[in-house]
């Protein structure tokens, strides 16, 4: 049975559906939909469709010239400084610093020139940084701590989450690490102001950032597998926080749709990076979904049951699911093509809209790993109303353009 293209939920979702391809209405439903709002999360129902990264690429331009000033992305905090002294200097290689943020969902064209944008954005000047909020992959911060570096910490730099636990004994030396240098800070702040209070001593902010990607990467490292997933959405929640520290800054987030939720992912077992900013930040948090109707996607396959590292993605091609529990039937029917919908916006709701927004639903939803033989017909569930502020919805996808590794 197919979403039938009338009544009240109908036709309150069309009525606020506005075309992706209309610039001018698009950069106008955002200014309204951002009032207020501090930290925007932009999700992705996949990390393989091209058509998700330019609309987020194009999402950016219009964020940017309202106010935004950090993107922030589901990649690594201690090798995002890279990408950070490229796009704010123009030093390095744009592709190898994307490459060595260690995912092969960003070593992509469409990334790459998302991230060539923003070194011409912030030619004349810092206009909007670019920082990494993931704990994996500390390599860079294991280099620049240099020899103050407890020696358990070195079995980090191999470390990939999915691989057996750490002894509990490298969490204890990066705690040790982290107490050492907010010990030194202290010092150095009271050097500097003998009246300066515990409070106001922080460490400088390389080497901040440097220590807490080192400590929160063993924190993950030591826990059993199956609770690493609510543990790292926490540490990534508790990065975009550190950037919000700036009362100017606004941040753009690009991760996943199962992070950037503002409920609980992995089947209601994982509470959300986006569950913690909203619960932060209440009304200042907008959870903009993306999803798509049908269509393809890259990602990795298992093998198994387990991620093999060493396998290229290959191309995934899921059909339309027409049945009303999926939310992407309901959008489909809404309004014809790729479109946004606010679903906070001004205005009452009618009561069967109202009721829509808080049913549970499903919508599709693949990581950088499918199963072989089941992602057909995988879905996850939602609530949308509770889940998402906005939607945007793409009719139909393609695969990422995946680059050579550089390095």
């Amino acid at each position: 049975m197919a979403v039938e293209r009338s009544g009240a939920v109908h036709d309150w979702l069309a009525a606020r559906a506005v075309p992706l391809g209309d610039e001018a209405r698009l950069s106008a439903a955002l200014a309204g939909a951002m009032t207020g709002v501090r930290v925007v999360g932009l999700g992705e129902a996949t990390h393989g469709s091209r058509e998700f990264f330019e609309l987020k690429h194009r999402l950016l331009k219009i964020l940017a010239g309202q106010g935004f000033t950090t993107l922030a992305m589901e990649a690594s905090m201690s090798a995002a400084e890279r990408v950070n002294d490229y796009v704010l200097h123009g030093k390095g290689d744009p592709l190898r610093a994307v490459a060595e943020m260690g995912f092969w969902t960003w070593r992509t064209a469409e990334v790459l020139a998302m991230v060539e944008w923003l070194r011409e954005y912030n030619r004349d000047g810092p206009r909007m940084t670019f920082a990494g909020i993931d704990p994996q992959y500390p390599g860079d911060s294991l280099a620049a701590l240099g020899e103050g570096v407890p020696e358990e910490l070195r079995a980090l730099g191999g470390f990939r989450l999915g691989d057996p636990p750490l002894p509990p004994a490298v969490a204890e030396a990066a705690r040790r690490l982290a107490a050492s240098d907010a010990q030194a800070a202290k010092g150095s702040a009271a050097a500097a102001d003998p009246h300066a209070s515990d409070t106001q001593a922080v460490g400088t902010p390389d080497v901040d950032r440097h220590v807490r990607a080192v400590l929160q990467n063993a924190e993950l490292a030591v826990v059993p597998f199956h609770e690493v997933p609510a543990l790292r959405d926490r540490f990534m929640a508790d990065n975009v926080d550190r950037l919000l520290a700036d009362p100017a800054a606004r941040v753009a987030v690009w991760a996943h749709n199962g992070h950037v939720m503002k409920g609980n992912a992995k089947g209601g077992l994982v509470a959300a990076m986006g569950h913690h900013l909203a619960e932060r930040h209440g009304p200042a948090y907008y959870a903009l979904g993306l999803l798509f109707g049908q269509g393809e996607f890259l990602s990795r396959r298992r093998r198994f049951g387990k991620a093999v590292r060493t396998r290229q993605p290959v191309r995934n091609r899921v059909p339309f699911a027409a049945t009303p529990t999926t939310v992407e039937a309901w959008l489909a029917a809404a309004h014809p093509g790729d479109h946004l919908i606010d679903l906070r916006g001004d205005g009452a709701r009618p009561p069967e809209a109202e009721a829509w927004l808080g049913e549970r639903r499903h919508l599709r939803s693949f990581g950088g790993v499918v199963g072989r033989f089941t992602y057909k017909t995988s879905f996850s569930s939602t609530v949308p109303g509770d889940d998402f502020d906005g939607l945007a919805y793409i009719e139909r996808t393609t695969c990422s353009t995946v680059l050579p590794d550089p390095r």
